[in-house]
């Protein structure tokens, strides 16, 4: 008799995901099996595949399991391991209050890189606590065709290329990745981002995710472009003393990025469910084969 197993389906910015519950991690899920659940026309669908695990269910969350209860094992659409998601870490959040496992306010949220502190908050936005940026020094340009632009070297945890253009359409068509150069600057390829201003503190992102192609929205790369942005704009909050707010539209929604006094960096922005269901573990095991 085959065996059913649960899954949600939801997305932050239109960055949709495959959810599987599973607190005591008993469900095998090998990159193969990832990749065909993600897949959107064989499978379910998604940019990635949210795990959730009592952290002190698995192996590599066992040593947070005192700060969080959950941990968000997250997995690329190909099936590859991921730290973090910074869209995926919201949608973790309001399935574990749909669950009822959390209620609205603080919790926390163990990931690969590390605790997250996650707020829900009463009018359904989810805040995500993202880290501090590093800016490796050097500079960058970045390629589209016979265009070129000086870009913003920006990690947060995942490398980062900001350009601000005249015209999002100059990014092209983002199917492949925009040259850059020095190619030393980025070893393992970048995230490329390109920014228009749409007024004071808010501006609009196309991205380049390294491996994925242009997607419609990406939580590191919008934190990525406030920290650039603020360096431009001469906004720099340990400078200032002042926190500093952008909004940043992405081509699913849009996204406000506040960055701290201390470089601390919080995320807000929407998280849906959109559907739940079951899906037959046989059909899963002839996709591993």
């Amino acid at each position: 008799m085959s065996t059913r197993i649960a899954f949600l389906k939801g997305h932050g910015t239109e960055n949709d995901f495959v959810i599987v519950p599973d607190p005591e991690n008993a469900i095998d899920l090998p990159p193969t099996a990832v990749a065909a659940l993600c897949d959107r026309r064989a499978g379910i669908g998604g940019d990635g595949l949210l795990h959730v695990v009592r952290s002190a269910a698995h192996p590599e969350a066992k040593e947070m399991a005192a700060e969080a209860e959950w941990f968000m094992d997250y997995r690329n659409g190909d099936g590859s391991i991921a730290e973090m998601c910074g869209n995926g870490v919201r949608v973790f959040a309001r399935y574990l209050q749909r669950a009822g496992h959390v209620a609205e306010g603080d919790i926390a949220v163990a990931t690969r890189g590390g605790v997250k502190s996650v707020h829900l908050a009463e009018d359904g936005a989810v805040t995500v606590g993202m880290g501090k940026a590093v800016l490796p020094e050097g500079d960058v340009t970045v390629s589209v065709g016979e265009r070129s632009w000086p870009a913003r070297n920006v990690n947060m945890g995942n490398p980062h290329a900001v350009a601000f253009v005249d015209d999002l359409a100059h990014a092209g068509n983002l199917f492949t990745p925009p040259p850059f150069a020095p190619a030393a600057a980025y070893p393992d390829g970048v995230n490329v981002e390109f920014v228009v201003d749409r007024g004071p503190q808010h501006v609009a992102v196309r991205v380049h995710e390294r491996g994925s192609g242009e997607t419609r929205s990406c939580g590191t790369g919008a934190c990525a472009v406030a920290v650039a942005a603020a360096r431009r704009d001469g906004a720099e909050p340990a400078v200032t003393g002042t926190a500093s707010t952008y909004t940043v539209d992405v081509p699913g929604g849009r996204l406000v990025i506040t960055e701290r006094p201390d470089g601390e960096i919080e995320m807000t922005g929407p998280a849906v469910i959109v559907a739940e269901g079951e899906f037959d573990a046989e059909w899963l095991g002839t996709v591993q084969l």
